[in-house]
This record gives C-alpha cells, sequence and structure tokens, in this order.
C-alpha cells in the first residue's frame, strides 16, 4: 500500500510552512493511520517525525448548467495529514524544481 500520495503545495500550506518551518502537510492513503504515515515520512525524506495530525474530507456534490443540460458530478474524497518535524529537520519540495 502506498501512503504518501503527494505532497500538500497550496497557498494555506505555503503560508504555513513559512510561519513553521518544521511542518508540512500531504495528501495520504484513505486507510493510512498515524504511525504508518509516520514511518513513510521518515522513511522517504530522512527526517525524525514528532507528530501527525489527520484529517479526513468527504467528496463534494458539483453540479453545472450546460448546453446538454444540468450535469451533477463528485469531487474526490481524501485524507490530509499535517507533520510536524524534529526541532532542526525541513522538507524542501521545491529543491528539485
Amino acid at each position: 500500500m502506498e501512503i504518501i500520495v503527494k505532497p500538500l503545495i497550496s497557498e494555506r500550506m505555503t503560508r504555513t510552512t513559512e510561519k513553521m518551518p518544521n511542518r508540512c502537510g500531504f495528501v495520504v492513503d484513505k486507510r493510512a493511520n498515524k504511525y504508518q504515515i509516520k514511518n513513510a515520512v521518515e522513511a522517504l525524506y530522512n527526517v525524525k517525525v514528532v507528530d501527525v495530525n489527520t484529517m479526513n474530507y468527504s467528496g463534494k456534490v458539483k453540479s453545472r448548467y450546460t448546453k446538454a443540460g444540468f450535469i451533477t458530478g463528485k469531487k474526490p474524497a481524501y485524507k490530509k495529514a499535517i507533520v510536524t518535524l524534529a526541532k532542526d529537520n525541513t522538507i524542501d519540495f521545491y529543491s528539485n524544481i
């Protein structure tokens, strides 16, 4: 099971990382628990994880009106993890760009 799907790089998460450089966010597998997320981040980025906070987001129903008529759909559900790293550890997502 692949635990970490992708890192969160949004305006809000970037602002949080600027305020607290030892915090970063990831989109993770919905079945993963905090211990699995902690082990996956430590193995992938070679850092020490102190704390993991998780949030489950349900998929929102979206609708729009087009020429073909009224179309409804659903955005996918996902799980987000905010990882707090040890004092001197940081992860730089922009280094490989």
